[in-house]
């Protein structure tokens, strides 16, 4: 499929438009680009929400901010407030003479699929979620080679060796990340000739797991999985379903101050600093360098497809952030044993996913 391009001043009459029909925005004021400009208009679509939402929205609009200064590209970047505006934004979008147009999130797959089907011509990339359109290329990650880091630095953080995690609802995009934490939690109890309980997940018995029903941020029912899960001796908790992080503090503060928790998909603790305490690592989808190589890909002249990107520990489209508060709680060997793990992870040795 050939990139598709149109004129500079027919992108900016097209911008002007959207800016009058649109009611988004972006996260805050255009950094000054350092490039020389390119003509090339890359948009995004986010899930609902915001651009500076600390989290999965923010993640990719920092890499179209990263395009457009090192790139030289025109960017657009219109935020959803409801599921309602996917489809009008995607349009937009369109209209706007976008040669990428990337939709934040599964959630925008049904809408991505209707608006790619009408412009067959044009260039679509989704995060999160597979797709068989043509034109639309799944930008993926195996959060499951991370989670197993991350499970087996938790399972060697924790004093009572029980574990707790909870999802949103039951999407892979979610349950790798457990299944990944799962198995990483018992291999350390392989290693060490330890009984580790992970409670609220268990790949064998999917439907067994614990499920808020959505992702409402900081859930009544996140909340109640938190307390539940802690009341039964879990000191490392892992929240797959946005932003629940004050539910978890909450749940925390009141039952075992001496619990903790995980961050997904970004740097929770790096994003906010007073939570920073109670987060022993985040299992990050890195999704800015997602971003920014798709487009990277397309300005230096490759054809577009849509072969999906996979984030993997290999190509460090997927990690875990440093421990930072806990850099001196957890133990002297943790750190050469996760460099061990990844490589084992990446030649096959270990299997996150079971």
């Amino acid at each position: 499929m050939k990139l598709i391009s149109r004129s500079s001043a027919a992108k900016a009459l097209s911008l002007a438009a959207v800016s009058a029909l649109v009611l988004s925005g972006c996260a805050a004021a255009p950094a000054e680009p350092t490039a020389e400009p390119v003509d090339f208009l890359a948009c995004a679509v986010s899930d609902e929400g915001n651009w500076n939402d600390k989290s999965f929205n923010e993640a990719v609009y920092t890499g179209l901010k990263q395009a457009e200064a090192e790139l030289g590209v025109q960017i657009n970047a219109l935020e959803s407030a409801t599921p309602e505006d996917f489809e009008p934004n995607l349009q937009a979008s369109v209209d706007a003479g976008c040669d990428l147009i990337i939709g934040v999130g599964f959630a925008l797959g049904d809408a991505i699929t209707k608006i790619s089907a009408e412009n067959p011509e044009l260039n679509f990339a989704l995060v999160d979620s597979v797709s068989e359109s043509t034109n639309v290329k799944p930008l993926l990650f195996e959060t499951a080679e991370a989670g197993f880091l991350a499970g087996y630095a938790s399972a060697d953080y924790s004093t009572s060796k029980t574990l707790g995690t909870f999802g949103g609802l039951p999407f892979p995009s979610v349950t790798d990340f457990m299944t990944g934490y799962y198995y990483g939690a018992m291999q350390w109890g392989m290693d060490n000739d330890t009984e580790v309980t992970v409670l609220g997940w268990d790949p064998a018995n999917p439907d067994g797991g614990d499920f808020m029903g959505g992702f409402a941020p900081n859930n009544p029912e996140g909340l109640a999985i938190a307390k539940t899960q802690i009341q039964a001796g879990a000191d490392v908790i892992l929240p797959v379903g946005g932003n629940q992080f004050t539910s978890v503090q909450s749940a925390i503060d009141e039952l075992n101050p001496d619990a903790v928790f995980l961050g997904v998909d970004v740097d929770v603790a790096a994003g906010n600093p007073d939570l920073a305490k109670y987060i022993l690592t985040s299992i990050e989808k890195r999704m800015t360098i997602a971003t920014f190589d798709v487009i990277k890909g397309l300005v230096d002249g490759a054809a577009f497809d849509a072969t999906p990107y996979v984030g993997t520990l290999a190509n460090k489209g997927v990690g875990i952030t440093a421990f930072t508060d806990f850099s001196s709680k957890v133990s002297s060997g943790l750190a050469d044993k996760l460099v061990e793990l990844e490589a084992g992870i990446i030649d096959g040795t270990y299997k996150p996913k079971g």
